[in-house]
């Protein structure tokens, strides 16, 4: 069987070529222009940033690929889906407040914006996952699915719960509808470490659904209002806020393939990762920190499953930039993932998106 492509160019530019221009030159070479986009609906599915965050995608690298699509015939439009908690994207109008806060107008991209589930995050399709293991009917964002032609846009990072924040990642949580990111999110609830908890109460600002309480400086968490959405795991400055001690990591990777597969099957499709200011945690917080290993480069393939692995195993062949989170962690696993966040294992999610039929491990890295 024929390896996996995926096309990967550094970046380094030069008096001749910018990086907008490699980016447009890498998805050509790639094949983007096998699709036919003639008078088509392109979905770009991208992350706009939560507000305060800096680590998400430059909007000129989307207004590369919108013009792209223009250029080949079709109806680019950016999209994401509205967020489980609380904060700038909640909704359709915050959401779209955020995006053009970060960039992301039809005058800066060249196409317009839209929110995926619409204003409340209910406007969802309700999709067939044959083979699912926890998925049986995924809830996406309906204009995803009424697009005709897909487009993963990715800012690979690392992930407090997934490990990877990569392709599959966007798309399978990034396009479930808010009851849809619920459902992936609802194997695991997370617990407060009473010793290391300083009552902040970061984790209770962060938390859509009034699930924790402080009493004497310390957190805790009501299990019966909590939905397991872990975004209180990221918020906490000590540590101290633990997701649960079985599998829900390894579930909650499961489910995001799962719900890739009700995105993907069966329809034109095209995948670009940017490995750029590679954070420790996801775009969806409202701060970043510093990178963990130097900016690697660009990448694109057909095949999401191998678009993953090549950049998991570009991040790990990096050195560890001083004074970042990894560094400060160390390298017991010798997985940048894994040391970070030592109760993840990304492994999972590439493994389930295989036995889905999503892409193959084995792949072919063809450097431009």
């Amino acid at each position: 069987m024929e390896k996996s492509k995926v096309y990967f160019t550094d970046m380094h530019a030069t008096l001749t070529e910018n990086l907008l221009q490699k980016l447009k030159r890498l998805i050509k070479s790639a094949g983007i222009g096998q699709i036919d986009f003639d008078r088509k609906y392109a979905a770009i599915k991208i992350h706009f940033g939560e507000p305060g965050n800096l680590a998400f995608l430059r909007p000129n690298y989307a207004k590369v690929v919108a013009d792209v699509v223009r250029e080949l015939g079709g109806k680019p439009f950016l999209t994401d889906c509205n967020t489980l908690y609380v904060g700038g994207r909640k909704n359709a109008l915050d959401h779209l407040d955020s995006a053009y806060g970060n960039g992301f107008s039809p005058f800066s991209t060249g196409c317009h914006v839209l929110i995926a589930d619409g204003l409340k995050g209910i406007d969802e399709a309700l999709v067939p996952v044959r083979g699912g293991e926890y998925v049986t009917e995924a809830k996406i964002g309906r204009a995803i699915m009424d697009a005709d032609v897909f487009i993963s846009l990715t800012h690979f990072k690392v992930h407090e719960s997934t490990g990877i924040g990569g392709t599959l990642k966007n798309i399978g949580m990034g396009c479930g509808s808010r009851a849809g990111k619920m459902e992936m999110h609802s194997s695991g609830k997370p617990h407060v470490n009473q010793e290391s908890c300083v009552g902040c109460g970061s984790c209770k600002k962060n938390c859509a659904h009034g699930a924790i309480s402080i009493e004497n400086r310390k957190a805790s968490i009501n299990h019966d209002l909590c939905v397991g959405c872990g975004r209180c795991i990221g918020a906490c400055p000590t540590d101290a806020v633990l997701p649960a001690s079985d599998e829900s990591n390894d579930i909650l990777n499961k489910k995001i393939a799962e719900y890739s597969y009700a995105v993907l099957h069966d329809r034109p499709q095209f995948h670009i990762s940017l490995v750029v200011d590679v954070s420790p945690f996801c775009d969806c917080h409202a701060e970043n920190d510093i990178p963990i290993v130097p900016n690697v480069g660009m990448f694109a393939s057909f095949d999401p499953v191998a678009l993953d692995l090549a950049c998991t195993q570009a991040v790990n062949s990096q050195p560890v930039i001083p004074g970042s989170l990894l560094e400060k962690r160390g390298n017991s696993h010798h997985d940048h993932f894994k040391d970070i966040h030592p109760t993840t294992d990304w492994n999972v999610m590439i493994d389930h998106a295989v036995k889905m039929g999503l892409g193959s491990r084995d792949y072919e890295l063809v450097k431009i």
